[in-house]
Parts: C-alpha cells; structure tokens; sequence
C-alpha cells in the first residue's frame, strides 16, 4: 500500500465559504484553512520549502544545527520539519508569545531562546544573526530567503486559483515575513493581472500576533511592496473582535492575525460588489487559549 509521509501533506487546505459573516453586495467571502497545516498553520509551506530547496542546493545536511528568529508559527513549522529530516533547531523569539507556542516548539525537540519584550522581533533577529556570524549554526532566514515566498508560489497560488475554478477577485493576507502575499500575488497575478492583492498591516500601537509594520531596517528583503495593491490598517481591538466573530459565528478557531485578515476582507467587500474575496486564516485557535483573548467573557 503508498501511505503518504507527512510533508506530502502540507498544503491541499479546505477553502470555505463563510456561512453567517456575509459581505453582502453579492460578494463571496472565502477562507482558506492554514490551521490544518500538519503543525497548524500557514508557516508549514514557506518551513518545507526552505529546508528543502537548501538541501538541494548542499547548502544544509541532516545533523547541522539551524538558527532562526520566529515570532511563533514559522517556529513551529521548522521545529516540526527538523524533527522530522533530521536537524538541530534553535529559535529565538521574543518572551511575550503565548506558552502554546512555545511549548509546541520545545515538544518537536527545538531549543528555545528568549529575547525581551520590548525588543521584540528586532532583537530576536539581531541576536539570530549574531550566533550565525558566530559559526553557532547556519540560518535559513525566512525574510531574505526566495525560498520562503516561493513554496507559496508553488502551493497556496495554484491551489486558490484550483479552487476558485479561476474566480478569485480579492486576495487579503496579514502581512509579518510577507511569505505569503508575495508568493500568493507573483502566482495569481501571472494567471489575471486584475486580481487585488491586499495586505494588512497593524495600526501604530497595535500588537497583533503575526502581522506586523516593520521599521525601514528591518523590513524582509522578500517583499516586494509593487506586489501589494493595497495595503489597510488593522487596529488591536478590530483584529481581535474579528477573531471572535470567527468562532462564535463560523466555528472556525483561529489567531488574532486571522481576525484581522476578515475585518480587512469585510472592509473591502463594502467597497466591491460581485466579488470572489479569499482571506487566509493563517492558524488555530488552540495556541492562543492562554491568552485569554477567546475567553467568554472576552
């Protein structure tokens, strides 16, 4: 008998018409189901790719030790798929993400390093390069690597294109590696150029796990801003209603980046009518319960 192994099963995500949020407008509202990514989110294409184009390449072998600043979910994917071909992994990130998040990497066998609060992203990065520079380990570095958009090209591009039977009108995507967008847009705005590409950046002061507004020195060398169409702010308390909305109205338990990646498609199905509009829920819920931000009273 041919059983799958579980890379082969990345990707190939449910997209699913919203049943109660509607757009109204004769709009179609769409969500594509990344939390059921083998290790729960959209990160698990843009981990496979990396690793394996790099061991294409000789640039990485089973046994070597990779280092990576996450945020959380892209953690996760590579912690999931060193386990799985064989490498050591250390992550850093910031000491504010969620203890799922971190338990999850530490359960697939990554060494976990934490960086302040307050330096956030930034930091995680400086200190990753620095144990790089070091010979501490070799980094795949998923905000300069090609190969981070590209498994998006390859994958998350085709199969929203498949499943829309080529009606897709709209494309909403949080914006943090910029992964995503930038495969999802090169792909289908190879197949109709008049397809929307929209991005979702937080407001100043917002903290929204999974997007972010990156300052000019640190914005990923992937993205391409002639890729985005339009770009909306997203606010804390938007993103996280949204969030809420998903589970108490769809049954779908997502992140708070989720939620903002509706309200963006819920604001731009007010401005269209007779659209396709796809927006990726880039996780679960599940790895967010600790926070208290799906909690009933909440």
């Amino acid at each position: 008998m041919d059983f799958p192994y579980l890379e082969q099963l990345v990707g190939h995500t449910p997209l699913v018409r919203l049943k109660r949020i509607t757009a109204g407008r004769n709009n179609v509202l769409l969500a594509k189901l990344e939390g059921n990514n083998p290790a729960g989110s959209v990160k698990d294409r843009p981990a496979l790719s990396m690793f394996d184009e790099a061991e294409r390449r000789g640039d990485i072998a089973p046994g070597d030790t990779l280092i990576e600043a996450t945020s959380g979910n892209t953690g996760i994917a590579l912690a999931m798929v060193a386990a799985m071909k064989g490498y050591r992994m250390v992550l850093i990130m910031p000491e504010s993400a969620s203890s799922e998040r971190k338990q999850a990497m530490a359960a697939y066998g990554a060494e976990l390093i934490e960086v302040s609060k307050e330096g956030g992203m930034e930091a995680a990065r400086d200190l990753a390069d620095t144990m790089v520079a070091k010979g501490e380990g070799k980094a795949l570095d998923q905000f300069a690597n090609p190969d981070n958009p590209l498994g998006h090209y390859r994958t998350t591009g085709p199969e929203l294109w498949q499943q829309t039977d080529g009606q897709i009108t709209h494309f909403v995507s949080s914006m943090g590696t910029t992964g995503t967008i930038m495969g999802v847009s090169r792909y289908l705005k190879e197949q109709r150029d008049d397809i929307q590409i929209i991005g979702l950046q937080p407001e100043d002061g917002a903290s929204i796990a999974g997007i972010r507004r990156w300052p000019a020195a640190y914005l990923p060398k992937i993205f391409e801003p002639e890729r985005v169409d339009r770009v909306l702010d997203i606010g804390q308390q938007e993103a996280e209603v949204h969030m809420r909305r998903l589970a108490r109205e769809e049954g779908i338990l997502a992140g708070v980046s989720s939620g903002g990646a509706l309200a963006g498609a819920l604001r731009v199905a007010e401005q269209v009518e007779n659209a396709v509009i796809v927006f990726i829920v880039c996780d679960r819920g599940d790895r967010y319960l600790s926070t208290g931000l799906l909690a009933p009273e909440a």
